[in-house]
C-alpha cells in the first residue's frame, strides 16, 4: 500500500545530511514550510546550500535558520527586503555566499531541472555582472546566455491539501515556487495544512501528482480568512 504520510517530523526529515542543496518553497513567507524549516535547524544538518526566491524576513523560518549558522550559500533572485535583517548581517560579515539569480531565471533553471532538460539560453543578464564567464550564443540576432538547470538533493515545501499517495493542491499564491520545486529535487518532502482521504481530490485540481513527492507530514496552521 501506498502510504507518504509521515507523523514526525524526524521522519519528515530522515536523511538530509551536511552540505545539502535544499530548495525552499515560497514567495517570502507565503507558502514557505516553516515547519520543515524548524526541523531542520532541530536536525542540526550545517554547510547547506539553499534555493529559495528570497533570503529569509524577519526572524522565522529561512531566516532563523541563517541566524543558526547553518547556511553557506544561498542561490536566490531577491536577497534584500525592509525584514532581511538576518540576511543582510550576515553576508556583511562574510559569513554567507549568495548567488544572485533573476526571479524568471531561477525558476526557469528550477522547472528544467524537473522536466530534464540540462541547460537553456535566455537573453535577461545579458550585458550584466549576472552574466560574466557564462557562453553567450546570437539567437535571431539577439544575444542569450547559458544558464544550467538548478538540481537538488531536498526541496521542502508547503501544500494545501495531500492524500496518502503524495498527491498536493496548493491554495492561492501559496503555489508560487513549490510545484517546480517538488519535481527538481532527489528527495521531496511536503508539509500540508490538510490530508484528505485517498479519493477526496478532484484530479482536475492536483497540482503535483504524488510520484514527485516522497513524503507528507500533516502541518496545521487554521484555515486563513476568506
Amino acid at each position: 500500500m501506498i502510504n507518504r504520510i509521515v507523523t514526525t517530523m524526524a521522519e519528515a526529515l530522515e536523511g538530509i545530511t551536511d552540505g545539502a542543496t535544499i530548495l525552499v518553497g515560497g514567495f517570502g513567507n507565503v507558502g514557505q514550510p516553516r515547519a520543515l524549516l524548524e526541523g531542520l535547524i532541530e536536525r542540526g544538518v550545517k554547510d547547506l546550500t539553499i534555493v529559495s526566491n528570497n533570503a529569509g524576513s524577519g526572524g522565522e523560518g529561512l531566516a532563523e535558520l541563517m541566524a543558526h549558522g547553518r547556511v553557506r550559500k544561498i542561490i536566490c533572485s531577491y536577497p534584500r527586503s525592509a525584514t532581511s535583517t538576518v540576511f543582510e548581517e550576515l553576508y556583511k560579515a562574510g559569513k554567507i555566499e549568495l548567488e544572485l539569480v533573476p526571479q524568471g531565471t531561477l525558476a526557469e533553471r528550477i522547472r528544467a531541472a524537473g522536466a530534464g532538460i540540462g541547460a537553456f539560453y535566455t537573453p535577461t543578464a545579458y550585458g550584466t555582472k549576472l552574466a560574466e564567464g557564462k557562453e553567450v550564443r546570437m539567437i535571431k540576432g539577439r544575444p542569450h546566455v547559458l544558464e544550467y538547470a538548478l538540481h537538488a538533493d531536498v526541496a521542502l515545501i508547503e501544500a494545501w491539501q495531500a492524500d496518502r499517495w503524495g498527491n498536493l493542491t496548493y491554495r492561492r499564491s501559496g503555489r508560487n515556487f513549490n510545484p517546480i520545486m517538488a519535481m527538481a529535487a532527489k528527495l521531496t518532502i511536503a508539509q500540508a495544512q490538510h490530508i484528505v482521504e485517498l479519493g477526496g481530490l478532484d484530479p482536475e485540481v492536483i497540482v503535483t501528482p504524488g510520484i514527485f513527492v516522497d513524503r507528507v507530514i500533516h502541518v496545521p496552521y487554521g484555515d486563513p480568512p476568506v
